[in-house]
């Protein structure tokens, strides 16, 4: 069985599980051919697609491939596939849900710590001998501790309750909003309160966000909630940037209604330089914090989904249904 894989190979090498070479499969790359619809036209057999979550695959992608049987997104997105195409030419799209929550529930948390402890301010006073300034500043300026936090989660999937496992020993207090409320006998496993949206931005101090992007999910943050949002919140994202009005948040710094923002992923990617949220004016540049979409990127996150996207390659081998699928087939 053909596979065509859009992604690179070094780290399909690094992160094949054992059984792989056990399957009769022919595998094709992305760096052999000029664009991924050269690819497709040099492989019209593939049965199926591998491909990066932020890579678009479209109709037009998949007309090229009339045996096509999956599309897998290497990690948890899968927003940038046409998900309506693919029902359409009955193939199926799969995701590896949960490999990264871990991964990204940790990073949140330390996005969470390092936008209200000083993380990049502080480490900028001490490079440039401003120590004992700063930490004179910061002992007057009531600083506050994530265990006094009210943090919201937004969204409440797999991500979302590894970031409240993390968060509960802290000793915060934890709300969650999503569009289906969650059985009491998981609120009371994971230590979480219901709230709806409007209620839970102007309750919570942190503001944490885990939902997919979808028609529903597109800039949930935008003008209006932020007019609703708890005076100086520190807004988080590790999910996906098309979850906000870029301009909206960046003028709800300038206003002082939010704190700060810590982010993991902005759109479009790459980043521009000029972007919004990152050529920020001086009085307000040092209320971000930004890592470059770096919290799933662990070896266990990669060894997790590859295993599974892997296993969902076997089973249509063998004439099955994959796991983890999107797309209502």
């Amino acid at each position: 069985m053909k596979i065509l894989i859009l992604g690179p190979k070094a780290r399909y090498d690094a992160y094949a599980p054992d059984f792989l070479s056990q399957l009769p499969l022919e595998l094709a790359f992305l760096a052999d051919y000029p664009s991924a619809q050269e690819a497709a036209k040099a492989n019209p057999d593939a049965q199926c697609l591998l491909v990066d979550a932020i890579t678009p695959v479209g109709a037009d992608l998949m007309d090229l491939l009339p045996q096509l049987k999956m599309i897998h997104s290497e990690g948890v997105a899968f927003n940038c596939i046409d998900l309506e195409a693919a029902r359409q030419r009955g193939i199926f799209v799969c995701h590896n849900k949960g490999c990264n929550a871990a991964s990204v529930a940790e990073h949140t948390v330390m996005l969470m710590l390092m936008a209200l402890r000083h993380g990049i301010t502080g480490h900028q006073a001490v490079l440039e001998g401003r120590q004992f300034a700063m930490k004179e500043a910061v002992m007057v300026s009531k600083a506050p501790e994530l265990g006094e936090q009210a943090v919201g989660l937004i969204g409440f999937g797999d991500i979302a309750q590894a970031t409240a496992r993390l968060l509960r020993p802290f000793g915060c207090r934890l709300f969650y909003y999503t569009a289906h409320r969650r059985s009491p006998e998981v609120e009371a496993e994971f230590g979480v309160s219901y709230l709806p949206l409007e209620e839970l931005v102007q309750k919570c101090t942190v503001l944490s966000l885990h939902c997919a992007v979808n028609d529903q999910t597109r800039h949930i943050v935008d003008a209006a909630l932020l007019e609703k949002v708890h005076p100086g919140a520190i807004l988080v994202n590790t999910a996906r940037g098309e979850l906000v009005d870029d301009l909206a948040v960046r003028q709800a710094l300038l206003d002082g209604r939010l704190g700060g923002i810590a982010v993991d992923t902005l759109y479009p990617e790459p980043t521009p330089a000029d972007h919004p949220l990152v050529a920020l004016p001086a009085q307000v540049a040092d209320k971000a914090v930004y890592s470059p979409h770096l919290g799933g990127n662990t070896g266990g996150s990669f060894a997790r989904g590859h295993r599974n996207m892997w296993n969902s390659v076997r089973l249509v081998l063998e004439g099955q249904r994959p796991n983890f699928i999107v797309n209502g087939l």
